[in-house]
């Protein structure tokens, strides 16, 4: 945490920028901009946890899939 308080700005304000969601990169293939259409971040980071759990449920049926066969 204490290596967090040293940082310059310009490296603060760089890891800050790298902890976006971006919701056009998460969610490709829209007609329209998720960002606008939903630019509170606690909601674009919600929406980022559930496409991973999606992503992470559907690895576990697919393992559960294979130790049947």
């Amino acid at each position: 945490m204490e290596e967090k308080d040293n940082l310059s700005p310009e490296r603060e304000f760089h890891e800050e920028k790298k902890r976006e969601v971006d919701l056009n990169v998460l969610f490709p293939g829209k007609n329209y901009d998720l960002n606008r259409l939903f630019p509170d971040e606690t909601t674009k980071k919600l929406l980022h946890d559930l496409k991973r759990n999606k992503s992470d449920i559907e690895r576990f049926i697919r393992s559960l899939n294979l130790e049947e066969e």
